[in-house]
């Protein structure tokens, strides 16, 4: 695992860190996963829920939508990339600027971010989109009452689940209780 200064860290802010999406010969989207923005790390690795305490890839592997380990705070191998695809499983952001915290974004990036966020699922067709953070949720979409889970209405004609935010900072939330949350919606998207 790679190990950054604070000052190498702080070298990636505002940096962005391409979507994870099919490509050409991928089978179709079934699964995008929606995190806030990248984190400094991520940015850093390039790799989405990079960073070392984030329990993202190990709440994956606990509810059975990966079968392999994926370790990525060293940074994704193009293998792990293309078990995602082959899967049908995508990752991008409502905001891509890097920030240290989610709490740096302003609520004007959120809903601009959710406006480029709804023209991404609207070109990629996923079957469920999971949007990891209800807060971020709230802002972005002006839906300041939503509940984890299930959403009553579709998001570009995708089914949507807010699902909880995997990052370390989040501390109420456990490996088993995000994979319980993230299975769900797997489920509906036809991954597992």
């Amino acid at each position: 695992m790679p190990r950054f200064t604070r000052a190498e860290l702080e070298s990636y802010r505002d940096a962005e860190v391409p979507d994870l999406l099919p490509g050409p010969g991928d089978p179709a989207l079934r699964l995008l996963f929606v995190g806030i923005n990248p984190g400094l790390w991520t940015a850093a690795t390039q790799t989405h829920f990079a960073h070392p305490v984030n329990r993202f890839y190990p709440a994956l592997l606990e509810a059975g939508i990966i079968t392999e380990p994926i370790s990525p705070s060293a940074g994704m191998t193009d293998e792990d990339r293309d078990r995602l695809r082959a899967r049908g499983i995508g990752i991008t952001n409502i905001v891509r600027r890097a920030t240290a915290k989610a709490s740096e974004l302003s609520d004007d990036e959120l809903r601009a971010g959710g406006l480029e966020l709804a023209a991404t699922v609207r070109r990629t067709a996923p079957r469920v989109v999971a949007i990891a953070g209800i807060t971020a949720y709230r802002t972005a979409f002006g839906q300041r009452r939503a509940v984890p889970g299930r959403q009553p209405e579709p998001f570009e004609g995708a089914e949507l689940w807010i699902v909880p935010n995997p990052s370390g900072l989040n501390a109420h939330e456990t490996v088993a209780s995000l994979a319980t949350a993230y299975a769900e919606a797997a489920r509906a998207a036809g991954v597992i």
